[in-house]
Parts: structure tokens; sequence; C-alpha cells
């Protein structure tokens, strides 16, 4: 008489788990265990060091002298005249370096600060509140995006001219206090990420509309803020076309204060890209301190969402 088990009852139910189950974790150890290859280091590596060379190259040219970018044999070690070069920028009358940074500084945060509560504001209205035209008015409001910042230069400059506006920091502040981009990045945002169910269930619990926007929608708006205060604040930091129309010499912000030093009959170049680097260094400031908080921030947004 024989001891052994019946095959089927024994091993049925391991294979049929293992079919199951093991197709499964399989599936979840591949997903979960992909590494990037060689290629995707590579790639990501040509895109690092593209974005890195100008600053090189500024950093080279900057540390030089006169002769460095016309020299054929022009080493590819930085010089030690940086901070000579740096100092004639800053201490050169016709540039007026420091009122120029906080002129930048001052007006570059008061108008990402003043998109981003707009645009929010905004954003949440077309993307949650029903209301007549919402729809016309958003396709108007992306269709100006379209139309050419220099057209409306002359009729914008008349009228700073009848207010007497022209040659304060506040010309060029006004104009860019609400920004069409601002408003559809938060309406798709907010659309996307604050669900319908939520909303009714705050009116339900006798919420105001405030209220509802000020505990739902701003924390969930939080990454899509910090990202669209970034981009507007590099963007107004870096304008050039509207100050260099609207702004006196003697008061502008730091982009056309350094193309003063491209005036003269001589232009060294050493100098030039020294004051490019003095520019950028509180952008790269800027996205040293809120980078983490900022990949935080969209991390958090995407688990929510």
């Amino acid at each position: 008489m024989s001891t052994t088990p019946p095959i089927a009852m024994v091993e049925e139910p391991v294979a049929t788990a293992g079919l199951g189950g093991g197709r499964n974790r399989n599936k979840t150890t591949k997903i979960r265990g992909f590494r990037a290859g060689f290629w995707v280091y590579a790639g990501l590596g040509v895109v690092v060091l593209s974005a890195v060379f100008p600053y090189y190259w500024s950093f080279l040219i900057g540390s030089g002298d006169s002769t460095t970018i016309s020299d054929p044999n022009m080493s590819w070690i930085p010089g030690g005249n940086f901070f000579a070069n740096a100092a004639s920028v800053v201490n050169d009358p016709a540039v007026n370096f420091w009122p120029a940074l906080w002129n930048s500084i001052y007006s570059s945060t008061l108008i990402a600060t003043s998109v981003v509560i707009t645009s929010t504001l905004a954003g949440w209205a077309f993307a949650k509140l029903r209301f007549r035209g919402s729809k016309p008015l958003l396709v108007f409001v992306v269709a100006t995006m379209a139309v050419p910042t220099q057209l409306g230069v002359v009729p914008l400059y008349i009228l700073f001219a009848d207010l007497g506006w022209t040659g304060s920091v506040g010309a060029i502040i006004i104009p860019a206090l609400t920004s069409a981009f601002g408003v559809f990045w938060m309406t798709q945002y907010l659309q996307q990420t604050v669900p319908d169910e939520l909303i009714e269930a705050a009116r339900v619990d006798g919420a105001t509309m405030l209220r509802t926007f000020w505990t739902i929608a701003v924390p969930a708006a939080r990454p899509a803020a910090a990202m669209l205060f970034l981009f507007t604040f590099v963007g107004a930091w870096n304008n050039f076309f509207w100050p260099f129309i609207v702004l006196d010499r003697r008061d502008p912000t730091l982009p056309v204060a350094l193309s003063l030093l491209q005036s003269n009959y001589f232009v060294d170049y050493s100098i030039v890209l020294a004051g490019v680097l003095l520019a950028t260094i509180p952008l790269i400031l800027l996205f040293a301190f809120a980078g983490r908080q900022l990949v935080s921030g969209i991390m958090a947004g995407a688990v929510k969402g």
C-alpha cells in the first residue's frame, strides 16, 4: 500500500498560487527594481554639461583680462582676475550696481508674488466655480498670450508718460502683476488636483467659498504655485526690453545696468561676463534654497493626486 500523497491534492494549489501571485510579484519587482542604464546616465550627463558649460565659459572669460576672449591659445583653466573684474563692475559709477540689484530683487519678488496670488484666485474660479461666460473668458485670457509684447509698448509708454510714472520701478511692476500663463497654469492644475466631491463636502459642512478656497485650494495648489513663483521671478529678473525703455539710466534694473558695460568704444568682455555671473548668483541661491522644498512639494502633490 503506497503512502505517497496524491499529486493533484498537494501540487495543484501551490501551482495555482505560483501562477497568480508569482506573476504579480514579478511585475512589481520589475517596476520597483528598475535601474537606469548607461544611456540614461549618458543623456543626463550631456544635459548637465550643456547647462553648466555656459557658466564655466563665462567664469573662464570673467576671470581673465581683456585679451583672454581673443587669445587663440586660451587656457581652459580659470585665471585669477575674477574678483578684480567683479569689483570693477560693482564700483563702476555708470552701472549703479547696488541700486540696480535692489530694484531687480524688489520688482521680481513683488511681481512673482502678485502673479501667484492672482493666478491662484483666477484659476480656482475658472476650474471650480460655475458662472456664465467662464469658458469664453478663459479662452480670451489664453488667447492674449499670442499677442506679442512689442505691440503694446508704444501705448503703454504713452500711458505711463501721461501718468508721470516713467523712470520709476513701478512702471515695470504694474503691467506684470497678472499673467495669462499663470491663470492657465493654475486652472489646469486645480482642475485636475481638487475633486468636486471635496468641494461639495465642504459646502455641506457649512464652509463659505473663501474658507473652501483657503483650506482646500491653497494647500493643493502649493506645488504649482511654487513652480509659478520661480518661473515668474526668473522671467522678471531677466526682463530687459521693457525696463530698458521705461526706466531711467540712473535707476535701472540689473540687466539694464549691465548693458551699460558695453556702451563704451572698447568693450572689456572679461568685466562684462564677470557682471553677468554676479547677476546670476541670486538666481542660483534662490534655486539652491527653494529647490528641495519645490521638489518635495511636487512629490507630495503627486502622491495626493
